[in-house]
């Protein structure tokens, strides 16, 4: 005990308060009650030992001069000094990429060309829910794209500086406990915001013509951006990028869409079908509602005639089927198949040759299901299947569709819950912007060859598209 003590008393002053209560047993005086209640000064001296720290200097000590910042005895001092200062990338009101936001359901007066959408719904999937926080964990993953950091090496040019007007449209209040309420709330607000007149066709089109900051758009871009050449009605049409929330929301959307632009090519990543009928559940479908769910939504698109037969894709399929019959009824549904092992095989140049091919000219709706992707690059999803593609891989598939007639976008199957260190919402973010250069670039018939790029250190090819930083901006 005697060979302890010793030890103990070594300690500095601090040490011995710790363990305060053991000297007291001991009946040993702590050395850190030298500084006695009241005392003038009951810190440690400039010179003693700090916990273990060497002494400080004198000019440790000394307060920082504030003599450099003006005074704050003024009136609104903030304004004053710090007035405009921009947000950080971790500042401010979440939305994506820091567009600027509105309630455009209940504003009927918001303008934009292309909605950021959240449909934060997960009433029908058949194992792990949690994608109602889907488009929140998008929203954060995508606080880095901000005003002068969204230049696209690949597309050569910043998609938010081309003068459409980007919108985040806030989320769909969805009901939380009626799949069928929910399922006619989606469809209703789709509906209401294709209804919208584009701002770049209410803006005056004349190039060079001065408007409010990343509000002009010029007609080469407008022209490629506007579908009033495959809209029913000839008119120009809003563009909606969707993040979900589960797979279902596609029906909804799907209905909206075809309202405007007849049947749908519909362009589907994902790990499964979503083509099976109500009856390989085995539980059941005792209820017509219980038949649609996130595995179903496009047999019942097709029951209503709403894609587009034998001119519809999947790609990245994976999963563990029932049978052969299985690839016999997607099929019949009007679907071709691409599997996650034909990157091996066809390459990505193969894959983007099969999906252009299939879908051709008609009015393309391109979704993504998240676990497309290898779970190791992906965890934060509902239903995982391992051997999926890279994100490179994919993105480098979305970037090969580039020109095609598309009239929407989604993103869908994010559950948070189940993700690390953000990995999959950060895909997910960076897949949207992938669907945002694509609206940006339009649609047109340039070949492979007279698409400039940059390869090896430089540009080559004819010169990129008109580029530029300004952009709308919370």
């Amino acid at each position: 005990m005697k060979g302890r003590t010793s030890k103990l008393l070594t300690l500095g002053g601090g040490g011995l308060c710790l363990l305060f209560p053991f000297l007291l047993l001991l009946n040993l005086p702590p050395t850190c009650l030298s500084h006695k209640v009241g005392s003038p000064n009951p810190s440690p001296s400039q010179d003693e030992d700090h916990h273990g720290a060497w002494p400080h200097s004198d000019s440790e000590w000394q307060p920082m001069p504030l003599s450099q910042f003006p005074s704050n005895d003024v009136q609104d001092p903030w304004s004053t000094k710090y007035g405009g200062t921009p947000n950080l990338a971790y500042t401010g009101i979440n939305t994506y990429a820091h567009l600027p936001t509105s309630k455009c359901l209940e504003n009927a007066s918001a303008s934009f060309d292309v909605a950021v959408l959240g449909i934060p719904y997960d009433l029908t999937v058949t194992y792990r829910p949690g994608a109602r926080f889907g488009p929140d964990a998008i929203r954060r993953a995508s606080r880095r794209q901000r005003s002068g950091r969204t230049f696209s090496l690949h597309h050569l040019q910043d998609p938010y500086g081309k003068g459409l007007r980007f919108m985040d449209c806030d989320d769909v209040p969805t009901s939380a406990y009626d799949p069928a309420l929910a399922i006619d709330q989606i469809e209703a607000a789709y509906t209401s915001l294709l209804q919208r007149t584009p701002h770049g066709a209410a803006a005056a089109l004349v190039e060079g013509e001065e408007e409010e900051k990343g509000a002009v758009v010029d007609a080469q871009t407008w022209s490629s951006f506007s579908t009033e050449s495959i809209s029913l009605d000839g008119k120009p049409k809003v563009k909606i990028v969707s993040m979900g929330g589960d797979h279902t929301i596609v029906l909804p959307i799907l209905r909206s869409l075809h309202r405007v632009y007849g049947p749908i090519a519909v362009i589907h990543f994902d790990a499964h079908l979503d083509t099976w009928p109500p009856s390989v559940s085995k539980v059941g479908s005792p209820t017509r509602q219980s038949q649609i769910q996130h595995g179903t939504f496009f047999w019942q698109a097709a029951l209503e005639g709403l894609i587009a037969r034998n001119m519809s894709i999947h790609a990245g399929i994976r999963t563990r089927l029932g049978g052969y019959d299985d690839v016999v009824h997607d099929e019949s549904i009007g679907f071709k198949i691409i599997t996650s092992d034909d990157v091996d095989t066809l390459g990505v140049s193969g894959i983007v040759k099969s999906i252009r091919e299939r879908v051709g000219d008609m009015p393309v709706y391109l979704s993504v299901d998240i676990d497309t992707l290898d779970p190791g690059f992906a965890p934060g999803t509902g239903t995982m299947e391992s051997g999926g593609w890279t994100p490179r891989e994919l993105k480098a598939v979305v970037r090969g569709l580039e020109g095609l007639n598309f009239v929407g976008f989604d993103l869908v199957e994010v559950s948070p819950a189940y993700d690390h260190a953000e990995i999959t919402a950060y895909a997910a973010s960076d897949l949207i912007f992938e669907f945002v250069n694509l609206l940006a670039l339009g649609s047109h018939t340039r070949g492979p060859n007279q698409r400039p790029s940059f390869s090896d250190g430089r540009i080559t090819g004819p010169a990129p598209l008109k580029v530029g930083h300004d952009r709308q901006e919370l």
